[in-house]
């Protein structure tokens, strides 16, 4: 089961948390203090920064994929289907 999603830019600042568990404040930066370390120490080869600059369509695809912390979709397809409407609405 999925406890949280937490993204975080080169400078260890929280982008994004999204957590499917209650958890309280203090846990939470614990968590994510961890969770910063590991991210800081990754290689350049494994950053997308293109998701920092699209949050909305960040949490579009994770409820999409993801409900109460289980994943209940992985197709690409029905994932993108949401982002794909709102695309043709703004096009149109």
């Amino acid at each position: 089961m999925i406890k949280f999603v937490l993204m975080v830019n080169q400078q260890g600042q929280t982008r994004l948390s999204k957590y499917y568990e209650p958890v309280e404040l203090s846990r939470r930066a614990a968590l994510e203090a961890v969770a910063v370390r590991c991210c800081l120490s990754r290689s350049k080869h494994q950053s997308e920064l293109d998701i920092m600059f699209n949050l909305d369509s960040v949490h579009i695809i994770l409820d999409e994929m993801i409900q109460n912390g289980r994943i209940v979709e992985t197709n690409k397809c029905r994932i993108l289907a949401p982002l794909t409407a709102i695309d043709k609405m703004a096009d149109g």
